[in-house]
């Protein structure tokens, strides 16, 4: 079955990603929109290697904001590195994979890190 989600451009960088792309592209989303109303919260990412990256992802009611910089303390730390951070964004790899191959580690809310695709899908 073929996904009718957008797909990041390859060479996006991480601070684009999390900062323009993914806000963009829920604001422009209603259905996203709707299915994030009512959520509140602050996400974390780290991207491990080649060079450690921290970005964080703000929910509010629907709207996204993200910023690069860390959080004193979020809902949700999601850590990975670029390479399977690049592989979930094309399509590459699954999210579920990436968990059992220990690829992502998660650290929090995890009924928030089930809204992910949501938010960055």
């Amino acid at each position: 079955m073929a996904s009718d989600r957008a797909v990041p451009p390859d060479d996006i960088s991480a601070a684009e990603f999390f900062t323009r792309w993914v806000p963009d592209h829920v604001a422009a989303d209603p259905e996203r929109r709707t299915k994030l109303a009512g959520t509140t919260a602050s996400i974390e990412f780290t991207l491990t290697a080649p060079r450690r990256e921290v970005f964080t992802v703000y929910i509010d009611d629907g709207a996204v904001m993200g910023t690069a910089a860390p959080h004193r303390d979020p809902d949700l730390r999601v850590e990975l590195d670029e390479l399977t951070w690049r592989a979930l964004n094309r399509g590459g790899m699954s999210a579920p994979e990436a968990l059992l191959r220990r690829k992502v580690k998660i650290h929090g809310d995890f009924l928030l890190a089930l809204k992910l695709h949501l938010i960055l899908a």
